[in-house]
């Protein structure tokens, strides 16, 4: 009993050591603004302002435009994402809405449990057709990484 309690122990210690020496991938790219995957909607999304705390729920800006850079209005978009190196989603079930403004969507609830690597996964479903974006965050003990760089 004694040793079963040392070896689990022992191995909670070496897990817990290895998460927290996951690293960000080198050349992350952060960009805010992207095509979507298939090049149909160009993206926008816009975290909000000042510092993002973990176990905060906020709110982030979401504009969407087809690919000639006209506004997109309408689109039912999808939320989904995660940390894909601890292989868990979202703690929260962030909804998208459409806002005033043509192109202008809202997304309420994102809330991150603790700092690291994050995708943030949007499924558009418009007039031009579906389409899905990824976008990178890394979220660190400070707050959000620099929008537009790349991870390092």
């Amino acid at each position: 009993m004694r040793y079963s309690l040392l070896f689990l122990l022992t191995f909670l210690a070496i897990a817990c050591a290895a998460c927290s020496m996951m690293s960000t991938p080198a050349g992350l790219d952060l960009r805010l603004a992207r095509p979507s995957a298939h090049g149909l909607y160009l993206v926008t999304l816009q975290p909000p302002a000042g510092a993002i705390g973990i176990n905060r729920i906020h709110s982030w800006q979401l504009r969407i435009a087809a690919a000639d850079g006209s506004a997109v209005s309408n689109a039912v978009v999808a939320f989904d994402g995660g940390m894909p190196q601890h292989h868990h989603g979202f703690p929260t079930s962030p909804r998208i809405s459409a806002q005033p403004g043509e192109g202008a969507y809202r997304i309420d609830g994102v809330k991150f449990s603790m700092s690291g690597w994050w995708e943030i996964k949007l499924a558009i479903e418009g007039a031009r057709g579906s389409d899905t974006v990824t976008f990178n965050t890394v979220l660190g003990e400070a707050g959000l990484a620099a929008p537009g760089a790349s991870a390092q």
